[in-house]
């Protein structure tokens, strides 16, 4: 969330969100889109992504990925099936490092019951169904903000969305944003993340408000 360590090492799911169970392709409860707040990433763990971190980047929220879950928990890696190279170059720049086409496939993409190329539609789609405030799309400066208002803020400008449908987490012992989950059905129509889901993210960002640090 992001949570990447560094390009060779591709990212894991919130440490407290990882309770990955086997599945069958397309038997799921709905999806998350994963979006990272990558100025947080950048300042942690991706010191060394020159991919997503080089200075003068300016990225804000990023696609982590699309991730079918279970009502608690979710299924991981469901096939051995590769995504292929010239799917991949169908769309360009939807991670923000080309090491998650792989990553987010194989572990997420097999368990949805979509081809390759299917799913990296649908991650389009979804992650571009999302408009992003403007406070957020590459603001020079941090600023403070609480869950609430955040949720508020993006209700407005995605009259479709509900605050529901959105869990925030942070990173800092509560301190930073790091990512927010957007949920939707299989369908992809938005609907209310599971209980788990916002409850873990409650704990996540326990302090009456966090530090959304700024873009480079």
């Amino acid at each position: 969330m992001n949570l990447e360590p560094n390009p060779s090492k591709p990212p894991a799911q919130n440490s407290e969100l990882d309770i990955p169970t086997s599945g069958q392709p397309g038997q799921f409860d709905f999806y998350v889109v994963a979006l990272s707040w990558s100025p947080d990433y950048c300042a942690t763990d991706g010191a060394n992504d020159a991919q997503q971190c080089s200075i003068g980047r300016k990225l804000g929220f990023v696609l982590h990925g699309l991730w079918p879950q279970y009502n608690r928990g979710y299924p991981s890696n469901c096939s051995t099936a590769k995504m292929p190279n010239d799917i991949k170059a169908k769309f360009p720049a939807l991670y923000p490092n080309s090491k998650l086409y792989d990553h987010e496939w194989e572990k997420h993409g097999t368990c949805t019951g979509l081809t390759p190329e299917q799913y990296l539609a649908m991650s389009k789609r979804l992650k571009e169904a999302v408009i992003i405030p403007d406070a957020y799309r590459a603001p020079e400066q941090p600023f403070r903000v609480t869950a609430a208002r955040l949720k508020q803020e993006f209700g407005a400008v995605n009259p479709g969305l509900g605050e529901s449908s959105l869990a925030i987490y942070c990173s800092g012992s509560g301190r930073f944003l790091q990512e927010l989950f957007v949920c939707f059905s299989q369908e992809g129509k938005p609907l209310a993340c599971s209980s788990e889901i916002q409850s873990r993210a409650a704990r996540s960002c326990g302090s009456p408000d966090f530090l959304v640090r700024n873009v480079r």
